[in-house]
């Protein structure tokens, strides 16, 4: 006769299996919501201990120019000790599973032959039990996902292992995702730079004019606290800045005396020219008004739409800022270059009304923490 199955059984596992796929479930959402690669990678091992409920875990990627696997991530106390170790293919039960292309549960690490046991002296850390699955883009294993002492002193079951399995297909996705992007924003910046430098090209006694500003606007940027998002638009407002002078005449723009009132009027129109021919890219617009309002003043003096205070955008802000160090500290045709004293007085002197007194902190606290170097300024090297 057969025996009924234990319908409490069968309710607990069916009950587990639910939460473990609502879980996988709501973590792919939270690793899919963001398309920056360290934030795809950090997510990726915050996911794999939860769903696992284990004490830590790690992200390993395949460095294709070595054939190593690095730590890319890996949370916990220690985690930053194990990120300076890399592990030859097949070194180590990660290297093992990258060679191998299989996933494994391994109950008594610490007797374990293929065991590195570098990590953990170098992280005073004791790995007890672990699993360990390949991460895989188009059947290409690309990474390797650990999950490490289940907690309450427990064991890995088959059952995690499928729920792993299925939380690295996940990872592989993500993770390609965002290096597709983030190949696609180096293409795009790469060619903000070129088009930058052929416009700089018309005018040979601003050369490097561009990336100086860069640097210092970024130097700014991180002692402002911006967001990552903010950063990005920095960066292309700060390229991006001159491009309108592709309208000005190489008469004006090459002129070697002080510009006259008529021409001045010109000059001054080259962040408006800038905006509409980035407007055109609907991708910048949000970057547009660092590029057009960065010759805008606090007192409302400035141009090309007289804007005060708050109504200009912080991108503008700091971009201002920084151009004006850079023309200070550069030999422009119809002025010498002055020395960094003279141009940290010009800021401090002039914050306030010219520029906001926050952004002019930032700077000169970039400048004392050694951001922007003072040797390279004084000969424009910048």
């Amino acid at each position: 006769m057969r025996k009924k199955a234990n319908p409490v059984r069968i309710t607990g596992a069916y009950e587990k299996k639910v939460a473990q796929l609502s879980t996988l479930m709501a973590l792919s959402t939270i690793l899919n919501s963001t398309l920056e690669q360290k934030e795809v990678r950090k997510r990726a091992i915050e996911a794999a201990t939860r769903l696992t409920e284990s004490e830590v875990g790690s992200l390993l990627l395949v460095d294709e120019e070595t054939n190593e696997l690095f730590f890319e991530v890996a949370l916990g106390e220690k985690g930053e000790k194990v990120k300076e170790i890399r592990l030859k293919m097949g070194e180590g039960i990660a290297g093992w599973v990258a060679k191998t292309g299989e996933s494994v549960i391994i109950d008594d690490v610490q007797n374990d032959p293929r065991f590195f046991k570098g990590a953990d002296k170098k992280s005073s850390f004791v790995t007890r039990n672990m699993m360990c699955v390949p991460v895989k883009s188009e059947g290409k294993v690309i990474g390797v996902l650990q999950s490490i002492n289940k907690l309450k002193g427990g064991r890995f079951t088959n059952d995690d292992l499928e729920g792993f399995i299925s939380l690295a297909d996940q990872v592989a996705i993500a993770i390609e995702k965002s290096r597709l992007y983030q190949e696609l924003r180096d293409t795009f910046f790469c060619a903000a730079e070129a088009l930058a430098d052929a416009i700089e090209k018309r005018d040979p006694y601003t050369g490097g004019h561009t990336k100086r500003v860069l640097q210092y606007s970024v130097a700014i940027g991180k002692y402002l606290d911006l967001k990552e998002s903010e950063l990005e638009r920095l960066r292309l407002a700060a390229v991006l800045h001159d491009i309108g002078k592709i309208g000005i005449e190489d008469s004006i723009l090459r002129k070697r005396d002080k510009l006259n009132p008529d021409e001045y009027e010109k000059v001054k129109q080259h962040p408006v020219w800038g905006a509409e021919i980035m407007g055109h890219i609907k991708q910048l617009k949000d970057v547009i008004p660092g590029m057009r309002y960065h010759h805008e003043r606090m007192d409302g003096n400035g141009y090309p739409d007289h804007l005060r205070d708050n109504q200009i955008p912080i991108i503008a802000k700091i971009i201002s800022v920084a151009d004006t160090f850079d023309a200070i500290t550069t030999e422009r045709p119809y002025q010498e270059s002055l020395s960094i004293d003279v141009a940290f007085k010009e800021l401090r002197g002039s914050a306030g009304t010219q520029f906001d007194s926050r952004v002019v902190e930032a700077f000169l606290k970039a400048y004392e923490a050694g951001d922007i170097n003072a040797d390279n300024v004084k000969v424009g090297l910048l």
